[in-house]
């Protein structure tokens, strides 16, 4: 493991157990077995290692999301997967979202968050423009922009489910229902 990824390995532990405001870079260099001037190598400020610690959560995302849905599948089954691993992340990394949340809507590094999602972006748009050319989907659709509105509207729900309201399975099992209907009749998703 570099420096670089024991600091944000670090840095979400300390976090998650002291809270941003109480965390110091100090805390965190102690946790990653390092010297201060080596954390300000990487990051010029406690909150510079928010984007880093984003950047982890959505390469987990991903990683998990193209072990779990075959992009073979029909759309509609590449949907109801889509939505069981993204809400199963945002409860399994609640603590961590929660965190980056609060770290990034306070700092400049905001504007950082879609660079970071663009992968993601870019593989939700491939799996749309797959089911407009197998008409699984309505034709008119701009894949790549309703890529994002997608991803948008799970992630929403499921901080919703889960950092929000703290709702339980039963009742997210009924959002996680209400979501996909919502999104399949928005997409003109064929039934087959």
């Amino acid at each position: 493991m570099s420096k670089k990824d024991k600091i944000v390995q670090a840095a979400i532990e300390v976090f998650k157990e002291k809270g941003i405001e109480r965390t110091k870079v100090s805390d965190i260099v102690k946790a990653a077995g390092i010297a201060q001037g080596t954390y300000y190598l990487y990051f010029p400020s406690k909150l510079a290692i928010m984007p880093a610690i984003a950047d982890v959560l959505i390469e987990i995302l991903v990683a998990d999301i193209r072990k779990q849905i075959n992009t073979d599948d029909p759309f509609k089954t590449q949907l109801d997967d889509l939505v069981e691993v993204m809400y199963q992340h945002t409860k399994e990394y609640r603590d961590v979202h929660s965190l980056v949340y609060a770290g990034l809507s306070s700092t400049e590094y905001l504007q950082q968050w879609e660079e970071i999602y663009e992968p993601f972006y870019e593989w939700l748009g491939d799996v749309l423009e797959n089911a407009i050319r197998r008409e699984e989907v309505r034709q008119e659709m701009n894949a790549k922009r309703t890529a994002k509105l997608l991803i948008g509207t799970i992630e929403t729900s499921a901080e919703q489910a889960y950092l929000y309201d703290q709702t339980d399975e039963k009742e997210i099992d009924e959002q996680k229902k209400e979501l996909r209907t919502f999104i399949n009749q928005a997409l003109g998703t064929k039934n087959d």
